[in-house]
């Protein structure tokens, strides 16, 4: 028997030696990853038409008296946990709701007319961010940051620079002469990319099928940068795995002594709505109809047609897909222990109708295209909480650099406000809040108010202007005629006319409308 206690203990010891030994060495290797700057991480997070009300959190007492109408039952609790830990910004607004010009103005702290950007970037159309304007990453790149992108861009005119297999040639001339997608493009090396060292892109409206490309042979399989790799996976799911990867430094891609500044821009709820590009478990487990028998039971706004939105159960498994893999991310930074200092941006390019007013998608100037999600979340740098500044897309880089103590660094010609002091202290007299916000779509301009939404949109009749009272009207059903309330439509006109000029927009430049807009 005490022979026996002296084998057990001798292997007992041997065995502790081995756990601590090992644990010491994964503790090395963590202190490796942590052993950055005291400045904070920045983590751009840009889901894919996601409206603003599409979170769990909206339904507690706290958020509901902020919420214009009703909120949709999903469950979403990453996006809750970022909301109680942050600042949720109860009027986050996409100024011009489309993919393109909405990232244009975001990459940039400029308006379409100077980023240049004024519609989707697509075959046929010359749309396309500039190379020679300096972008987020650009900026945080020359700050000392390590850069990188996940996901869909969506910046860059398409071309066809492709051979037949999707693979980036450069030249039009044979085996090039190929389109790789109608809508977005790879974005090869060199200016276009503006200073992003790593690099996974996932093209194409097609959830479990995207075409990726990727400066990482060991993410894409052992493709080089151009060559088309297809994971045939769930986007989100593919892209969470690669960053986390990139986190932990795997393939040894990024200089741990530095800060990172990473943008991950998921493709849903963006659709498509099939069985075929969504997690069906996700579905079943949270939206089938065994908890909501009918689309009625989860479409909640009194202004939607339900015939419009059969898409919600699809659409709402997106959202807590995303909020899954999402979470995977931030608890991968919470082991590292800099999820406290990494200022996490949480929003989307532009919100989705969902059956309002007998629409879906966006594009349009109604509260379900404009409204989108803003939180910004840093424990280590400002206080949780709401804050209700009318918050537009060019005001997120030079507000983020801010926060980062760069704001020496943002440069003189970005449009977008600085809202950091507000954002730290509500009380502060330095900054003033802005009394509207610009709206744009290609044939209407309009600008939000904390009540109101000015409109004036062209259309084969000429001109129709309107104005919502958000307050009294939440679901906006009523367009009141500017002649009816002669001195509101003259302060919010006047309004206009003053967002026009600052951003030196084409209908300022031109006096489109001036018979109307007191330039």
């Amino acid at each position: 028997m005490l022979k026996f206690l002296k084998i057990f203990g001798i292997i007992l010891f041997v065995f502790l030696t081995f756990v601590g030994c090992a644990s010491l060495e994964q503790n090395k290797k963590e202190k490796i990853i942590k052993r950055v700057s005291d400045n904070p991480n920045i983590l751009i997070i840009l889901p894919d038409q996601l409206r603003r009300y599409s979170a769990g959190f909206w339904t507690e007492d706290y958020y509901k008296k902020s919420v214009v109408g009703k909120s949709d039952p999903v469950v979403t609790p990453t996006i809750d946990r970022l909301a109680k830990n942050g600042v949720v910004f109860t009027n986050g607004i996409s100024n011009f709701p489309l993919c393109s010009p909405y990232r244009g103005m975001l990459m940039s702290g400029m308006y379409p007319e100077q980023n240049g950007i004024w519609n989707n970037c697509r075959i046929g159309r010359n749309e396309s961010l500039r190379d020679d304007i300096a972008t987020i990453t650009d900026l945080f790149y020359k700050a000392g940051y390590n850069t990188s992108y996940f996901g869909k861009l969506h910046w860059l005119k398409p071309e066809p620079l492709f051979d037949e297999n999707g693979n980036y040639i450069g030249t039009a001339d044979e085996p090039g002469g190929h389109y790789v997608n109608q809508y977005d493009t790879y974005v090869p090396p060199g200016k276009a990319r503006h200073s992003i060292e790593y690099f996974y892109q996932s093209l194409k409206d097609s959830h479990k099928n995207p075409l990726t490309y990727s400066n990482d042979p060991k993410a894409v399989n052992g493709k080089k940068d151009g060559e088309l790799y297809q994971p045939k996976q769930f986007s989100s799911k593919i892209e969470a795995e690669k960053i986390i990867e990139y986190l932990q430094n795997k393939n040894n891609v990024r200089d741990t002594n530095k800060p990172f500044c990473m943008m991950w821009s998921l493709n849903p709820p963006h659709s498509p709505w099939e069985d075929q590009h969504t997690e069906m478990d996700v579905l079943k487990a949270h939206y089938d109809t065994d908890k909501y028998p009918t689309i009625a039971s989860l479409v909640l706004r009194e202004n939607a047609q339900t015939e419009k939105a059969k898409h919600v159960r699809h659409y709402f498994a997106h959202v807590t897909s995303v909020d899954n893999y999402i979470g995977k991310v931030l608890e991968a930074l919470e082991r590292q222990g800099v999820l406290d200092n990494t200022i996490v941006v949480f929003t989307s390019d532009h919100g989705e109708m969902l059956g309002s007013h007998g629409l879906k998608s966006k594009n349009v100037i109604k509260t379900e295209a404009l409204a989108i999600p803003l939180i910004i979340h840093w424990p280590k740098g400002i206080k949780s909480g709401i804050n209700g500044i009318l918050f537009g897309a060019p005001d997120i880089l030079p507000t983020l650099m801010g926060l980062a103590g760069l704001e020496k660094n943002i440069p003189k010609e970005v449009q977008g406000i600085n809202f950091a002091e507000l954002i730290k202290d509500q009380s502060t007299k330095n900054i003033q809040k802005p009394e509207s916000i610009l709206l744009m779509l290609n044939s209407a301009r309009g600008i939000m108010t904390e009540r109101y939404i000015l409109s004036v949109e062209e259309d084969k009749e000429g001109v129709s202007t309107y104005i919502y009272d958000n307050l009294k009207d939440p679901y906006q059903f009523v367009k009141l005629p500017l002649d009816d309330h002669p001195k509101l439509s003259e302060r919010l006109l006047k309004e206009l006319a003053s967002q026009l000029k600052k951003t030196n927009d084409p209908w300022f430049k031109h006096k489109e409308h001036a018979e109307l807009i007191p330039y």
